[in-house]
């Protein structure tokens, strides 16, 4: 199994990060060019339930020499518990997959409206307008609002002192304001990414805190790859990690996750911070020609 390459370490790659087309900080370009100037030999653009970042990055990597990797975090559900499954090397421009991630960010939508009004229902008042403009600039067409910026909001309005406060007393699973939305299971997120092409990983294993449940959506969803390196996996988690990719027979990847310097906090890890070896980019290219 490929390991992964230290963050001082020239090349490798890093597949997931996130950009201005979700809910991260930068322009796609941005996150290509910090890839660059850490000598990053790839990197992907993985924004969640969009592809709007893409075509971007790739004009960015071809000026810059950066392999950009066409990709896509999906929100989904299953045992209760928020899922997310990316998506390599889909077809950006797949009309079918492009209405599904639509509707995907419509069913955000609903659910920001929610956690403003139980926000207000303890005494928050913040409104969409407020949270849009805290991007200081126009909101495309393409791109979806999610908790981090209503997080973002929270700080501006001194009602948290951090981003992880905000998250931790009111936006995460379980806090005050949290809303559970409506989301399609893992298999029904890899099956859209494989219509458009791609090849589906399931993400950051180690934050759903239930390897029983990643287990169930491993052999239910049947993904081709698990995150087994990211910002918030420690030694424990990649050595478990390891052993189910070996048991199941998947392809490794990793990522930082990287969604940009937010109230002066990086989340949730920096771009490289997590890579893995450009071999990785080979075995999701092979899985996506074999038609796994």
């Amino acid at each position: 199994m490929p390991i992964r390459l230290p963050d001082d370490v020239k090349g490798g790659c890093d597949l997931h990060t996130h950009t201005q087309a979700s809910d991260g900080m930068n322009r796609p370009s941005q996150n290509v060019q910090l890839a660059f100037e850490r000598g990053l030999h790839a990197l992907a653009i993985t924004d969640h339930d969009t592809v709007a970042g893409v075509e971007e990055a790739l004009l960015a990597g071809g000026r810059l020499g950066i392999e950009v990797v066409p990709g896509v975090e999906i929100s989904t559900m299953a045992g209760g518990k928020d899922i997310h499954i990316l998506g390599y090397y889909v077809n950006i421009h797949d009309e079918v997959f492009l209405g599904r991630l639509a509707e995907l960010r419509r069913t955000r939508e609903l659910r920001n409206e929610k956690i403003l009004a139980k926000l207000k229902e303890l005494g928050i008042s913040i409104t969409m307008d407020e949270v849009i403009r805290g991007l200081g600039r126009e909101l495309a067409p393409d791109e979806s609002i999610g908790r981090p910026h209503i997080a973002d909001a929270l700080v501006r309005k001194g009602h948290a002192g951090s981003m992880r406060e905000a998250f931790d007393r009111y936006l995460a699973q379980g806090a005050a304001a949290y809303v559970p939305q409506e989301r399609i299971h893992p298999s029904v997120a890899c099956g859209w990414i494989r219509d458009a092409g791609g090849v589906p990983v399931l993400a950051h294993p180690g934050i759903y805190g239930d390897d029983e449940l990643v287990d169930m959506i491993i052999r239910e969803a049947a993904p081709v790859g698990i995150e087994v390196y990211h910002s918030d996996h420690g030694a424990d988690d990649e050595t478990r990690y390891l052993a189910m990719a070996e048991r199941y027979s998947l392809i490794v990847t990793g990522g930082s996750d990287y969604h940009g310097v937010r109230q002066g906090e990086v989340f949730h890890g920096d771009i490289g911070a997590r890579r893995v070896a450009a071999e990785v980019l080979d075995q999701l290219r092979n899985s996506r020609r074999s038609g796994q």
